[in-house]
C-alpha cells in the first residue's frame, strides 16, 4: 500500500494508523515522496514520484520504489538501486496525473527490459487486469479497481 498524503494536515496520525493496520494484515506500507514521515510512522518505506526519484536508493528503508512514466525513468529507477517501480500509465485512465496511456505492448516491452520489478498502474480494473499477465509485469497496482462493484 503507498499513502500518498499530498501534505494532508493528520497526515502523521493517519499514517500511524495505516502503519498499525498494514502490520496486523501482513501488508507493506511506503509513504509516497515524505522519508521522515516514513520514518515517524516506522513505514517499511517510500514511494517516490518520478520527478522526484533518488540518484541511489540508500539503506533507511527495508523498501524503496518509484513512479515511472517511460522506459528511461525505469532505467534510471534500477540504476539507482531501487526494488521496483510502478509504471504508468497503461491503459487509458481518468487520473490527473495520468498523461498519455503507454499501451499495452510498449509498457510490456519496457517491464521485459527492466532490472527491477516492474509494476503496472493506470487504467487498471478488474475487467483487463487479466491482460497483463505474462507480460513481463511483476505485478500490478489499481485505484478503480478496487472502487467498482
Amino acid at each position: 500500500m503507498v499513502y500518498r498524503h499530498f501534505g494532508a494536515p493528520e497526515r502523521e496520525r493517519s499514517a500511524r494508523r495505516l502503519t498499525q493496520i498494514c502490520r496486523s494484515r501482513g501488508l507493506v506500507l511506503l509513504i509516497g515522496a515524505d522519508a521522515a514521515l516514513a520514518k515517524a510512522c516506522g513505514a517499511d518505506g517510500v514511494h517516490w514520484p518520478e520527478r522526484l526519484l533518488p540518484a541511489r536508493r540508500g539503506d533507511a528503508f527495508r523498501i524503496v520504489t518509484a513512479a515511472a512514466h517511460d522506459a528511461k525513468a525505469v532505467t534510471r529507477a534500477g540504476e539507482a538501486g531501487l526494488d521496483a517501480c510502478v509504471l504508468s500509465p497503461v491503459f487509458p485512465s481518468a487520473s490527473a496525473s495520468a498523461q498519455n496511456e503507454l499501451g499495452l505492448f510498449s509498457a510490456s516491452q519496457i517491464a521485459r527490459a527492466s532490472a527491477i520489478p516492474v509494476i503496472a498502474l493506470g487504467g487498471v480494473t478488474a475487467r483487463n487486469a487479466t491482460r497483463l499477465c505474462g507480460r513481463g509485469f511483476a505485478g500490478v497496482a489499481a485505484i478503480d479497481a478496487f472502487l467498482e462493484a
